[in-house]
């Protein structure tokens, strides 16, 4: 007999509401919950597909370790209690032998979709007192918590696009029709688009590529990767040297910086930008007019930007314009959002900081305590103090993820151990030890604290488990808790006392009771309780404007427009040369289908037309003599793959795009039992000595030469 069941898909960061129907232990239908105040209904592939993962054959259950070597290792079932000595055991060895750096540490990107790993993971990270710590992070969105840290005060304290009231919205390097919103929890976004359009608003897309999001907006131009910089900034030089009366409102008393602001831009024309980007002048122009002149105006940007040569300069240049024109903290405009459970207020979240410590090989800073993951292969190869001899990941796939993944594949092979937290063995975790298993979305309580705070109305939703775990199953609270509390005690520096019991009581809590003590300390007024009665949420209303300066997280409530670390930039930037006519650069792309490296042992979402292929411009393709479907090799610095082409005039000429996540065949090795997702993986192409001055990963941009295979 069916029976219905609330619950979310946290698979990305929309958090839609669904509802399910389940028929003993199984999913048997999966639609959007048109009760959730934020989600409305809506629901993707993703979402449908989430019943695949909790069901997946090739999903792992309980701990496995790895007997044997090359292609003659196998897996082997092991006890829970084995595989945590067995971790904690090398650990400990590892951390006695040769320090505390020699141990490294990588964080995926599911863990900001768990509530356990929010709650008790960053618990078990900040145990390890390593400074070779690394996450998915400087591959995706550094620029945009590092600017958020430098100018407001605070790493996550972003502000969100008031899309539901904007008149005017400006998207550059952002697909939000594939990904639901990005640093801008947006579920429903077709209808918030066409709701725009109702009230009379528009919205302009600059991308190199005609996305799904340019193919519904009202105006798509594009612009040369890596080159968003000059146009940002020319839309900054328009804005701040035509200051006709009302067309440039005066900053806040608290904003600091203008002055310097308008020297840095006074050179960046939009005659200059057109050169760099091919986005006409006069477009630039026009473009910064109607952001100043909109009753409701807000520029966004996401990983086309962030994940660029120049993500840094960009983000600060979007802060800038949003502030320049009066659309920060104003209705319509970026806002701050006010969610049940603050974890920017709380300190649930650290401020972030820069450069307290640099990486062994390369020297590369430090941001909020993580290294750029383009330096872990080095860390690992280059012998002497603080070579990362032992690995542990968590929820993460970097050899597909990060820069020049083949040479990172074949770091990980001379690991002295290696132990990853994660339910599949993929092109990583292969290369593991010992590998525990966590239970997945269906089986645990969910709270978001992360996807509240980037939401573009506020809410709060609290879902329990769908279904009960197995008896030897392990939530990855359980899991982070036991390697923690394990390898600790192994290790001959303990921590005095107090401490260690504080920390015993803090790991034991499950992750459900800390969320009903942080909701107690808001003043939202909602409680555990009122959640638990109301499983689509709570809706606690509209973005609020007003808040500033009462609410910003810096020291003495001040907004930084220019902070000393971007000045230099900008002053970098100026000396660049323009690009060559005839060099290729690469891409990414994205897919509604796919969820980064991971879902695609989902028959529903694999199925259909292949997507793994090289898009390029025919006009490229002929100037090379390739046809269309051709097998083509395509070659940077660090690498070459060979994939098939498909011509596409929704490339900019000079633009080819692989999209990520792909090459799930390696050596020959078939990693799902699942159909094999053809392609290459595009991180064999990219290069991890292009980075941005975060540290973030320059992963867009990239400069490839393309022949006939």
């Amino acid at each position: 007999m069916s029976e219905k069941r609330h619950g979310v898909c946290n698979l990305c960061e929309a958090i839609c509401g669904l509802e399910l129907t389940v028929e003993g232990r199984d999913v048997v239908g999966v639609r959007g919950n048109p009760d959730d105040p934020l989600s409305r209904g809506h629901i993707c592939p993703k979402g449908v597909a989430i019943a695949d993962v909790y069901a997946d054959p090739d999903r792992l259950r309980r701990p496995v370790r790895r007997v044997g070597e090359g292609s003659g290792a196998r897996w082997q079932e092991i006890g829970w209690d084995e595989a945590f000595d067995l971790v904690a055991d090398n650990l400990a060895r590892v951390i006695e032998e040769h320090g505390d750096d020699a141990l490294g540490v990588y964080l995926g990107n599911p863990n900001a979709h768990s509530l356990g790993s929010m709650t008790h993971g960053t618990a078990m990270f900040k145990s390890f007192r390593t400074k070779n710590r690394y996450s998915a992070t400087s591959v995706d969105q550094l620029p945009h918590q590092l600017v958020a840290h430098l100018m407001f005060g605070h790493q996550l304290f972003l502000p969100i696009p008031d899309i539901d009231r904007t008149q005017w919205f400006l998207v550059i390097g952002a697909n939000p029709m594939a990904s639901n919103g990005s640093l801008m929890t947006v579920p429903d976004f077709p209808r918030r688009v066409r709701d725009l359009r109702a009230r009379g608003g528009r919205m302009i897309v600059l991308d190199p590529r005609r996305t799904e999001t340019a193919r519904v907006a009202d105006e798509h131009h594009f612009v040369r990767p890596g080159t968003d910089a000059w146009v940002l900034l020319a839309m900054l030089h328009v804005l701040t040297t035509e200051q006709a009366p009302g067309r440039v409102p005066p900053v806040a008393s608290y904003v600091d910086g203008l002055a310097t602001v308008l020297d840095l831009v006074a050179d960046f024309t939009p005659e200059r930008a057109e050169a760099m980007s091919g986005l006409a002048a006069d477009e630039i122009r026009r473009l910064a007019r109607e952001l100043a002149a909109a009753d409701a105006g807000v520029v966004y940007s996401r990983i086309g930007v962030s994940a660029g040569p120049w993500g840094t300069v960009c983000q600060w240049a979007v802060n800038c314009l949003n502030i320049l024109s009066g659309n920060l903290d104003r209705v319509g405009g970026a806002m701050f959002t006010s969610p049940a459970i603050d974890a920017v207020g709380t300190g649930l979240i650290g401020r972030g900081h820069h450069d307290a410590w640099r990486s062994r090989v390369r020297g590369l800073p430090e941001t909020a305590g993580e290294l750029p993951v383009s330096a872990l292969r080095e860390e690992i190869e280059t012998p002497g103090d603080g070579q990362v001899r032992a690995l542990l990941t968590v929820a993460g796939n970097p050899v597909l993820s990060t820069p020049d993944g083949a040479r990172l594949d074949e770091a990980l092979r001379g690991l002295d151990f290696m132990a990853a937290v994660d339910i599949y063995v993929n092109e990583t975790t292969r290369h593991a030890d010992v590998i525990l298993p966590p239970t997945t979305a269906l089986e645990r309580d969910h709270y978001d604290l992360v996807f509240h705070l980037l939401a573009v109305r506020n809410t709060a939703r609290f879902t329990p488990a769908v279904f009960e775990k197995d008896a030897d199953q392990r939530h990855d609270w359980q899991i982070f808790r036991e390697i923690t509390l394990r390898t600790a005690a192994r290790l001959s520096r303990k921590a005095p006392l107090k401490k260690r019991l504080v920390q015993r009581a803090r790991l034991t809590a499950s992750p459900t009771l800390l969320i009903g003590q942080l909701l107690r300390r808001g003043h939202s007024g909602v409680t555990l309780k009122k959640l638990r009665e109301r499983p689509s949420g709570i809706d606690l209303g509209p973005l609020r404007g007003g808040q500033l300066p009462a609410r910003l997280p810096s020291k003495g409530k001040r907004v930084d427009l220019a902070p000393a670390l971007v000045v230099a930039d900008v002053a970098r930037l100026a000396a660049v040369p323009e690009p060559a006519g005839d060099q290729l650069v690469l891409i990414g792309r994205r897919h509604q289908q796919d969820c980064n490296s991971w879902m695609h042992n989902s028959q529903r979402l694999t199925k259909g037309r292949p997507r793994h292929q090289l898009l390029m411009n025919a006009a490229d393709l002929a100037a090379r003599e390739i046809t269309d479907g051709a097998r083509v090799r395509v070659t940077s610095r660090v690498g070459s793959v060979e994939v098939e082409v498909a011509a596409s005039e929704d490339l900019m000429p000079g633009v080819v795009s692989l999209p990520h996540g792909y090459g799930h065949a390696r050596d020959g090795v078939l990693m799902t039992r699942s159909r094999e997702v053809p392609g290459v993986s595009v991180n064999d192409l990219t290069d991890p000595e292009l980075l941005d001055v975060s540290g973030n990963a320059a992963l867009n941009g990239v400069p490839v030469e393309v022949a006939p295979a």
